[in-house]
């Protein structure tokens, strides 16, 4: 005889694999269409949401990395080449030291989780670049952050930035300082003068300078409309900025959808402009 719990359960488990093929089969649609390169993420609300949900801050920030890793999935499902993150801000340094040191011991424990054997980067073959001014961290995260890097370090079919701790403002400094910097070398072998590009500050960015593509796609949670020193650099062009209500734990595959319809949408609505002038 079977159980009235084994029966729900039961259940509960070919409602979960509906869902799931039934997701599987949306991204499939998706993905037969135009699909961005780049897609970055604001993570915002985690704080909100927990206030809302009457749960700790931490707590938020914890279901904010399960978030995370949905959203990543889903992206590398569509064949989304890069997803970068914004985890940390250097400004959040100023947050009271109990958040701060609850967000630093989530972000040790889980960089190491994401790369696991079996685990989602080795599966879908995800190297993680983190970005920004790591040396800013406690000694334990840096001491993760570099074996978290060195795991996925031959994996080459995709790229996942986690930005900690990082602002725009200080990538663009540390990239223009790499430009002087590489012009006062060339110059001291050529004895000419010094000449610093655009392109020689792009490509000294810390996200190029870990592979990604340029910018497609800048989505940013909780409904806050601003970009809070958050890839200035990288969105100044031809990027699809997006801001949605949802707080960011919230966040899932039916928040995505239309973002990624509408970025189709636009790119057919050139490709036919550029037929039409053909």
């Amino acid at each position: 005889m079977f159980s009235s719990f084994s029966i729900y359960q039961a259940a509960i488990d070919i409602q979960a694999s509906i869902l799931k093929q039934s997701r599987n089969l949306v991204l499939d649609v998706l993905a037969a269409g135009p699909i961005p390169r780049h897609v970055a993420f604001v993570m915002d609300g985690n704080r909100r949401y927990a206030r809302k949900h009457q749960k700790r801050v931490q707590e938020g920030h914890s279901e904010g990395f399960i978030a995370l890793r949905r959203m990543l999935e889903v992206c590398l499902r569509l064949n989304i080449r890069c997803v970068s993150a914004y985890a940390f801000s250097i400004e959040n340094f100023k947050r009271s030291p109990e958040e701060v040191d609850a967000l630093m011991e989530l972000a040790e424990k889980k960089l190491l989780e994401l790369c696991q054997h079996g685990d989602l980067l080795d599966q879908y073959g995800v190297r993680l670049n983190v970005v920004g001014r790591k040396q800013l961290l406690p000694e334990r995260v840096q001491k993760a952050v570099e074996r978290a890097e060195s795991i996925t370090r031959h994996n080459s079919k995709a790229i996942l930035n986690i930005c900690m701790p990082y602002t725009s403002r200080d990538e663009i400094t540390t990239a223009v300082e790499a430009s002087v910097q590489n012009s006062l070398k060339s110059q001291s072998k050529a004895k000419s003068d010094i000449v610093i590009t655009e392109k020689d500050i792009d490509d000294n960015l810390m996200t190029s300078l870990g592979g990604s593509p340029p910018l497609d796609i800048l989505v940013r949670t909780s409904g806050v409309k601003r970009l809070s020193d958050f890839m200035l650099w990288q969105c100044c062009e031809d990027t699809q900025i997006q801001y949605t209500d949802t707080y960011w734990p919230d966040f899932g595959i039916f928040d995505l959808i239309p973002i990624i319809l509408d970025y189709q949408r636009k790119v057919w609505r050139q490709q036919s402009q550029t037929m039409s002038k053909a």
